[in-house]
């Protein structure tokens, strides 16, 4: 990445080297980018190398191969989703960078189709840093959706669409605009609000879940979820942007670009705010610096840039397209949200696991319209390889990444004469002094103390959380509070871990501030009620590395109590369906530990539920795989998935060739299609209750 750019006088050995160094890094981004949804190298540093690879390939047209990413769009499916074929490939957009490449756009476009393409002015849009997705209708209908895959095909997410309350299910006809009939693909993004991305990052903190990155990655990886309910607890919404047909069928009822915007919102489609129809590109000059500069801070979601159209679809297709771009748009890029201030400390915080996690003190910045004093370091080993040292000058990054970052240093503006001392992580536990430990991930350090202070306070708010035992009214304040007082004539807190709040009593909470007789009583009856929780709830609750609420469930559902998990090998944990070695070995090493197995039997001591209600309880349906479609008259979905789960098997939401049983109820639909024409056993209701008391 730090090679130098290539020039015209390169020997040509060096322009091929410079040139599949950057298809390579290249594609290493578009993968983790599109693929993974753990992108890597910032969008500025993308575009930078794209347009680098762009001027070589241009200046040397030899060294364009089939397999440059300057010849694709995106990257191809990579998941066990079934396929689709766009009726009209989706193409990516050129960048304009500036005003002035935005002009030499128009000048080219001008060449091309003559002046009339100045006098027909231009739509202006806003950007939408999402996942790009079709959907497709017939007669006004859903029917597919799917994402934008490697332009030509995509990847089936229709169920994971139709969790996005905001996408019709059926086009409208309102305003005077019918519906349209036909085949046709509306295309846009799909992507998530910031407000409703924090509330999910600060659930996922309270449920011990690693948090998203950025909303887009977030919005993308919840599309291409195999289990639609997952995608359902994600907060995606969608705007739509263009709509397409092969050109055997009748035409599309507008004419022009704006004309398209304002009838898929009167069909139903969310169209993004803020657009415009501009008459000169002076016009669209003047709204692109309004929307950087003011509009862009304001808004609720991210946005990397605006979209420029020749405004009359006929200008659109006269104009055609050049590889992977049309002429007839471009994308004006915004400078990222970028801004420079002083690190002025690095400091760390305890998690629940013990993991050691810094984190940057700046000096306060406004980035986006927002001030920041606080950004994220993930690990030492990132401090270590951008060389981050107490006193730098550093950027900080915050547009379309909620959670601010720290890009790196600026080098030149260190002090060259009295230079800021590397940074050296900490070696013992600021709040029980015990040695830290190197972890399993680079870069990552541990307190291994069990009681450590810091991770048992984190542990205990994870403990209460909803998603855990559901503890309300145990707050974090209070639950600081609760580890910080003593009762009379004790040396330790009310509450040192989890089995102590099962000790607690009314005139304990009496005694402290803030609690009144009510709300003493209150959370008394809380915690009470707490120990009937399930197994898993416990489980998550413990807050075990790696185990989230669902590996928490199929643990509780597979062993069934507590005492044949504690006795489980970490191979007999690992060959459970849906855990893996990772989860394992983290379980198996927890249960290891003699503070661990003290604390459960604390919890047993004082009456927690140490079993699973809906665990196997039998292996009628063990080692299968089952599909439930369509409607059944006694079971409903849950009870029949339970049935399924209790007796040993596993329910997805997909039909394909690892299907053993699809369990079909009225209006089965096209999953019961699908079983037949895969040849596999298809059952009702009444059949599964039979297998499931031993008939089968």
């Amino acid at each position: 990445m730090n090679a130098p750019a290539s020039s015209p006088t390169a020997p040509p050995a060096a322009l091929a080297a410079r040139a599949a160094t950057l298809r390579e890094q290249l594609e290493r981004a578009s993968h983790e980018y599109y693929v993974l949804d753990r992108p890597s190298l910032a969008d500025a540093e993308y575009d930078r190398l794209f347009r680098e690879l762009q001027t070589l390939e241009a200046e040397h047209p030899s060294l364009r191969t089939p397999d440059s990413p300057t010849q694709r769009v995106g990257a191809e499916p990579q998941s066990a989703l079934p396929k689709h074929q766009h009726l009209v490939p989706m193409l990516s957009l050129g960048n304009a960078f500036s005003d002035e490449e935005l002009t030499a756009w128009e000048e080219r476009a001008v060449r091309l189709a003559g002046e009339d393409v100045r006098r027909a002015g231009y739509t202006a849009e806003l950007k939408i840093d999402g996942a790009a997705v079709s959907l497709t209708y017939e007669d006004g209908v859903l029917v597919t959706g799917a994402t934008r895959g490697n332009g030509t095909i995509g990847e089936v997410v229709t169920p994971n669409l139709r969790t996005i309350r905001d996408i019709p299910l059926r086009l409208h006809a309102t305003n005077g605009v019918p519906a349209p009939t036909g085949v046709l693909e509306i295309r846009g993004e799909v992507y998530m609000p910031f407000s409703r991305f924090e509330q999910m990052n600060e659930a996922r903190v309270q449920a011990g879940e690693p948090v998203f990155a950025n909303p887009r990655n977030a919005a993308a990886g919840a599309l291409r979820q195999l289990d639609p309910r997952i995608t359902a607890s994600r907060p995606l919404r969608f705007f739509g942007y263009s709509v397409v047909r092969p050109a055997h069928l009748a035409p599309l009822p507008f004419r022009t670009q704006w004309e398209l915007l304002e009838t898929l919102a009167a069909w139903g489609i969310p169209v993004a705010p803020s657009r415009k129809r501009c008459d000169t590109l002076d016009e669209v000059h003047a709204w692109a610096s309004e929307i950087e500069r003011n509009v862009r801070a304001q808004l609720d979601f991210a946005i990397d840039g605006a979209v420029v159209k020749v405004d009359p679809l006929r200008l659109q297709a006269e104009l055609g397209d050049v590889g992977r771009e049309p002429r007839w748009a471009v994308a004006r890029k915004f400078a990222p949200d970028i801004a420079e201030t002083t690190l002025t400390a690095i400091e760390v915080n305890i998690g629940r696991t013990g993991s050691v996690n810094p984190f940057a003190m700046l000096e306060p910045v406004e980035i986006g319209g927002a001030t920041v004093k606080l950004a994220t370091l993930h690990n030492f080993a990132l401090i270590a390889d951008k060389d981050l040292r107490v006193g730098d000058r550093v950027q900080v990054k915050r547009a379309g990444e909620v959670i601010p970052q720290v890009i790196g240093p600026i080098p030149e503006r260190r002090d060259t004469e009295h230079p800021p001392a590397p940074y050296v992580p900490p070696t013992n536990c600021y709040a029980c002094r015990s040695p830290l430990e190197a972890g399993e991930d680079r870069g990552m350090l541990y307190c291994p103390n069990f009681q450590c202070p810091a991770r048992q306070l984190e542990g205990l708010v994870h403990f209460a959380s909803r998603g855990a035992m559901d503890i309300r009214g145990l707050s974090y304040a209070r639950i600081e509070q609760l580890t910080s007082e003593h009762r009379e004539d004790e040396l330790h807190p009310l509450v040192r871990d989890a089995s102590d709040l099962y000790t607690l009593t009314v005139e304990d909470l009496l005694r402290l501030e803030r609690f009144a007789d009510k709300s003493a009583e209150n959370l008394v009856q809380a915690i009470e009620a707490s120990k009937a929780q399930p197994l898993s709830r416990l489980l998550f609750g413990l807050g075990i590395d790696h185990v989230g609420e669902i590996a928490a469930r199929l643990l509780a559902r597979h062993f069934g109590t507590m005492d044949r998990l504690l006795d489980a090998t970490e191979e007999e944990i690992g060959a459970v369906r849906g855990v893996g070695d990772v989860i394992a070995h983290s379980v198996a090493r927890w249960f290891a530990n003699e503070d661990a197995r003290a604390l459960v039997q604390r919890l047993r001591d004082r009456g927690v539920n140490l079993t699973e209600p809906n665990a196997a309880s039998g292996t009628a349906f063990a080692g299968q795989t089952f599909v439930l479609t369509g409607t059944f008259p006694n079971l409903s979905r849950d009870q029949a998935t339970a049935l399924v789960e209790q007796h040993g098997g596993r329910v997805t939401s997909s039909v394909s060739k690892k299907t053993s049983v699809v369990v079909a109820g009225e209006d089965a639909g096209s999953k019961l299609a699908k079983a037949r024409e895969l040849g596999i056993t298809v059952i009702d209701e009444a059949e599964l209750v039979r297998r499931a008391e031993g008939g089968a």
